[in-house]
């Protein structure tokens, strides 16, 4: 889908068209960690900045930090992954974490498309 992007940290990121956007991880950052058994979800209102750890993911292999690929404000969470954290691994598109007002949407411009995201988890 074209107003998907990706972040080399593994996460997909779609652009609603509204200043906003939904932020999650891909299906192969789940293949990765294997079956997911608690995501931290931030505080709504949290203001997040491009590269900083904003969550954190367990699965019963390791944990692994999500980090803010965009500049903005936490203006909602997937509520359902507090006990449900294994939607994830079900449908990693589908199940985004957050929602987030863009400060700047020209961030989405530094962002890979399918193509390129393909190319580096090929590597």
């Amino acid at each position: 889908m074209s107003n998907i992007k990706y972040s080399a940290e593994h996460e997909w990121i779609q652009d609603n068209g509204d200043g906003t956007v939904l932020i999650g991880i891909t299906d192969f950052a789940q293949e990765q960690l294997g079956d997911l058994v608690f995501v931290e979800l931030p505080e709504l209102g949290t203001e997040i900045t491009k590269g900083e750890e904003i969550s954190v993911i367990e699965s019963v292999k390791a944990a692994s930090d999500l980090f803010a690929p965009v500049d903005g404000t936490v203006i909602e969470v997937n509520e359902s992954l507090e006990d449900e954290p294994e939607l994830i691994n079900e449908d990693a598109m589908a199940n985004w974490i957050i929602k987030v007002e863009l400060t700047d949407p020209s961030d989405l411009d530094d962002l890979m498309d399918e193509d390129a995201y393909n190319a580096l988890t090929e590597e």
